[in-house]
């Protein structure tokens, strides 16, 4: 005789199994455990657990990476900056990178860049680092030079060198070599002039204590100036910045030593890096993970593993966390705490991956564009009481704390 049992192994997945009678207790003795263990998991979830670094306790393991806004004016926060990031403040993410905040004029991505470079920028960044603290939010600025990139059209217009009738300037790189079709040869740096990079990356780094800001990220990742220097499919150079892994990697050395140097002991320091280029003969991941051993060394305290960016016809291999091996391997091989990024959209995905000990944190890009609150509503997905804004209460599930 067949009997139908069907286990409920969550509110939403249910298994429908025809099975001879002899086993269906046994069967259902078994689904019941699962059902238990399942729950148990559910409401232990690892997302939501708080993460130290240094003296800065994040209240989850949920962050924001950078993403340009192209709105800035001479690098200044604008009226957009305030409400987009006061917004993703409000919706409950741990951390939030402020995107990449230029160091020198020239080494903006586009006019429209922020940037660190002059102390008038200084009050209207502290004006959104004061408010995300309110939220229990904590605030990063990622310092950036885009190199060969810059002098580009804002995010949303043709990606290419602007011209100086457009407002353009000249670029710089590590070899004169062009990104790309409709990118300008950039003027390679001489050894004066990296070390005015790395001055301009510490002098950035003050201004970002100046603004109150609590973490810092290096951008050395996405085929800017510092990953430049990195792959030897852009740096051609026959000095000590070029050739072998040891050079290509000074100036990132260099960099992070002198932030680390502006940079209170006491607060964390964070690199962006992209683990590879997905080309043949471009930086990659074992290449990463040598470099950071080093940098763990020089004060980094969490890596946040990209990947990309560096030659537009790079073939990429993307999907659902498909940079979260990256993560991984980072994590496991370099012993540093890592940020998964990439195409990570679930609740469920988001906590299997801090659960199975992939990463740290989990950074979530668009899916925070598309909706801010995306923190609140994984916490109710997952079992967790999260805080809510007061002014917010009423609509919050039951049980939820005013923040």
């Amino acid at each position: 005789m067949q009997v139908n049992v069907k286990i409920r192994f969550a509110a939403s997945l249910i298994v429908d199994l025809s099975v001879p009678a002899r086993h269906g207790c046994a069967l259902l003795q078994s689904a019941n455990s699962i059902e238990r263990s399942f729950t148990r998991n559910r409401t232990m979830t690892h997302l939501f657990e708080p993460l130290k670094l240094r003296d800065i306790v994040l209240r989850n393991r949920i962050g924001i990476p950078p993403m340009c806004q192209y709105s800035a004016s001479d690098g200044i926060a604008a009226n957009w900056h305030f409400v987009h990031y006061g917004s993703r403040a409000v919706g409950g993410a741990a951390l939030m990178i402020i995107e990449a905040t230029a160091v020198a004029p020239e080494g903006r991505i586009t006019p429209g860049d922020l940037g660190l470079w002059e102390d008038r920028q200084i009050e209207p960044l502290a004006r959104i680092v004061q408010f995300s603290q309110e939220q229990g939010c904590v605030a990063a600025a990622q310092l950036a030079h885009a190199g060969r990139k810059a002098s580009a059209g804002l995010g949303w217009q043709a990606q290419r060198t602007l011209d100086a009738s457009e407002g353009g300037w000249t670029t710089v790189a590590p070899s004169a070599v062009s990104f790309g079709e409709g990118y300008a040869v950039p003027r390679e740096l001489d050894e004066a002039g990296i070390r005015q990079v790395v001055a301009q990356f510490a002098a950035a780094a003050h201004r970002a204590c100046e603004a109150g800001l609590q973490t810092l990220e290096i951008h050395a990742a996405h085929g800017y100036l510092l990953h430049q220097f990195l792959s030897p499919l852009s740096n051609r150079r026959k000095d000590a910045y070029g050739g072998s892994f040891e050079n290509r990697t000074r100036l990132v050395r260099e960099v992070v030593a002198a932030v680390r140097a502006k940079w209170p002991e006491r607060l964390p320091l964070l690199i962006r890096l992209s683990a590879t280029d997905w080309v043949d003969g471009g930086w990659n991941v074992e290449e990463t993970i040598e470099l950071c051993r080093t940098l763990r060394g020089l004060g980094v305290d969490l890596v946040d593993v990209s990947s990309a960016g560096l030659v537009p016809t790079a073939k990429i291999a993307a999907g659902p966390g498909f940079q979260t091996e990256f993560a991984a391997r980072v994590r496991r091989e370099a012993g540093v705490a890592t940020a998964a990024v990439g195409l990570i959209t679930s609740p469920a995905q988001a906590d299997h991956i801090i659960r199975t000990g992939q990463a740290d944190m989990v950074l979530l890009g668009r899916e925070i564009l598309r909706n801010p609150y995306w923190p609140m509503g994984a916490a109710q997905a997952l079992g967790h009481a999260a805080s809510w804004p007061p002014q917010y209460l009423r609509a919050a599930p039951a049980g939820s704390l005013a923040r």
